[in-house]
């Protein structure tokens, strides 16, 4: 940061962009001045950000292995320490989907222990705000908006996720199966007595089942930044733990570009292909996925047929998510990437400037390719999922509007009401 400029009191790391751009609206919403950079950023970048309580930077190192997440978190992690940020959040998955191999979460708590001066590890299990709650370290979920609430080894979609099936629901088993160590947990009665003990353990895990819960572990967050910088782990529930006595302002989204919409969904969950479904206003494309990787001239055939609908000015909604997703080796990242890349492509030749991306890797992979530098707030339209304006040197996509989401996020309706 430059000489003046007052530090960033809370960073974060989000996982994929959908959950980074999540937390940017739970920070935004409570008036903390936030923003999201898609790495560390240079200094132009960062004074063109302005002023900010609140800095992050959205990465994929939920799709990465061990090797590749290091070599990722690490720059972020210098560039944490060098704002001299008091609160590190790695942000995940409300659903703390991880494995060995692929997005381990301890893996990132080994690199980002590094950069903080407190050596002991928070883990926040629950945000009971999306219907995530934490019980004796038992997560539960709910499975889409409302729906029935199931602990997470049963999770009708996240026990059978492709990449990361969560066979255990009690997180200090999950956590230290990846290589975490030691976890301790307070639970939710020491939490409705008001004293949270000390703990010696090299990580610490809170329930969480209500807001009371929220606000009074933010109360110890906040307790503990006051002695030092600090690592915690969790959804974007840590940032409303941090700042829990700020009014939450509306959840409003106004839009502010017009145009054809350009939809892609990657996201192999019952939600997102409900949602699908229901997307009246748009020409709605289902790829072959295998084909879509595999083959230059039915991309190629796909992009004519999307160009032609854009330039009519019609919304279309391109599906590249497998029936099967075994059907095709390695099917979440080559799908990601090739999107990514065929997005920009289609842009490259349609300028749109409204644009959904479904899916955590998708949307990750899709933005990592737009040229964009940085993610403004927008609005929020649905419960977890936030609208971005894309900052870019690049004059036809600097302030288009992006609505990421994750796979289970949104209501059944989310497409239309975007587009509309």
């Amino acid at each position: 940061m430059s000489d003046g400029t007052r530090m960033p009191f809370y960073g974060w790391y989000g996982d994929d962009f959908t959950g980074a751009t999540d937390t940017l609206a739970t920070l935004s919403m409570r008036g903390v001045r936030s923003f999201l950079f898609l790495a560390p950023p240079s200094e132009r970048h960062l004074s063109e950000a302005g002023e900010l309580d609140a800095i992050g930077i959205a990465g994929s190192a939920r799709a990465m292995a061990p090797a590749g997440m290091e070599k990722a978190l690490a720059p972020a992690g210098r560039f944490f320490g060098k704002c001299g940020v008091r609160v590190l959040h790695y942000k995940c998955c409300s659903t703390f989907d991880s494995a060995l191999n692929i997005g381990n979460i301890a893996t990132a708590m080994k690199v980002l222990r590094g950069f903080v001066r407190q050596k002991q590890a928070l883990i926040l299990g629950g945000q009971p705000s999306l219907a995530r709650y934490c019980a004796f370290g038992n997560l539960f979920a709910a499975a889409g908006s409302g729906g029935t609430v199931h602990r997470l080894d049963r999770h009708p979609t996240m026990s059978r996720h492709p990449s990361t099936p969560m066979t255990e629901a009690d997180l200090r088993r999950h956590l230290q199966a990846l290589g975490a160590g030691e976890v301790g947990l307070v639970a939710w009665p020491m939490l409705d007595g008001g004293g949270i003990p000390t703990a010696s353990e090299p990580n610490i895990l809170f329930d969480a089942l209500t807001e009371d819960h929220i606000a009074a572990i933010g109360r110890e967050l906040n307790r503990r930044a006051r002695e030092g910088s600090f690592l915690v782990v969790g959804a974007s529930s840590v940032a409303e733990a941090v700042f829990y006595d700020r009014p939450i302002g509306p959840a409003r989204f106004a839009a502010r570009n017009h145009g054809p919409v350009l939809a892609v969904a990657g996201s192999l969950s019952p939600l997102t292909r409900m949602q699908v479904e229901a997307a009246t206003s748009f020409i709605r494309i289902q790829a072959d996925a295998a084909r879509f990787v595999g083959e230059d001239t039915y991309r190629e055939k796909l992009a004519t047929r999307i160009c032609l609908a854009l330039r009519e000015e019609r919304n279309v909604l391109l599906s590249t998510a497998p029936d099967d997703p075994a059907s095709i080796s390695g099917a979440d990242v080559r799908l990601a990437e090739t999107t990514g890349r065929f997005v920009d492509r289609l842009l490259a030749e349609v300028p749109a400037r409204r644009l959904i991306a479904a899916g955590g890797d998708t949307s990750s992979h899709l933005v990592q390719n737009l040229g964009l530098w940085g993610l403004a707030y927008g609005g929020q339209i649905s419960p977890g999922v936030a609208i971005s304006a894309g900052r870019s040197d690049n004059p036809d996509r600097d302030g288009m509007t992006l609505m990421l989401k994750g796979g289970q996020m949104g209501s059944v309706d989310l497409f239309d009401r975007f587009a509309a």
